[in-house]
């Protein structure tokens, strides 16, 4: 069977430049909230996610949808915010990383009320988890509507590293997918690495693509105590 021939139900959402974005219930509250904008109940929304997790190809979709300049966390300049006009759309990735100017976010984050800016932040975990120093700036990013890409379920896992076998112009039984989808850590940055192993042990014994592979692979980046 070919890759093709393999089908997962599970709608796409256009390019935009990016891969495809696969949607699966962890990450339909995301897209909904991309897709309701401007209609978002607050101008200033935080998007939560792991790493790989997607939020940088939701940034995109909404920046292709609203215009959006996109600022990096350490680059925020409050001099060039005062400028901005009513309904100016700005995407910041990464808030909860280090290197950005607090009182600078801080700043913007009250511009987005007084100027009713459409802001969307991201981070890889909650506001009370960020090494933050500044405590009004702390206060008002637990105030965010936060929404959360959760964990990815079997079908979206399957889904992604189909494509990435596919990408490699690999081909794979659906047993063996499945095989391999129940024995990796749940998250979308595990399933490409374990897409990585598989495609480096196979080119490096001249060996198709089967269980008994993958069974080694894993067992070989299985992790020790």
């Amino acid at each position: 069977m070919t890759v093709e021939q393999l089908s997962l139900d599970l709608p796409h959402r256009a390019a935009l430049g990016a891969e495809d974005f696969l949607v699966s219930a962890c990450n339909l509250g995301a897209v909904r909230l991309i897709d309701s904008w401007p209609d978002w109940r607050d101008n200033a929304q935080l998007l939560i996610g792991p790493a790989a997790s997607g939020k940088t190809h939701l940034v995109r979709v909404w920046q292709a949808l609203s215009g959006a300049r996109a600022l990096s966390p350490g680059s925020l300049d409050t001099v060039s915010f005062d400028t901005l006009g009513e309904g100016t759309a700005l995407a910041v990735e990464d808030v909860d990383r280090a290197g950005h100017d607090e009182k600078a976010l801080f700043h913007l984050l009250n511009l987005a009320q007084e100027k009713r800016l459409f802001l969307l932040l991201t981070a890889r975990d909650t506001p009370n988890r960020f090494d933050c120093s500044l405590p009004d700036l702390r206060s008002r990013l637990n105030a965010l509507p936060a929404m959360r890409i959760g964990a990815p379920d079997e079908a979206l896992l399957k889904a992604v590293m189909l494509k990435h076998f596919a990408d490699r112009q690999l081909a794979i039984d659906p047993k063996v997918l499945d095989f391999l989808a129940l024995r990796i850590e749940r998250s979308l940055a595990a399933a490409a690495l374990a897409v990585a192993a598989v495609d480096r042990a196979a080119l490096g014994s001249g060996r198709k693509i089967s269980r008994q592979l993958v069974a080694e692979v894993l067992q070989t980046t299985a992790p020790t105590d």
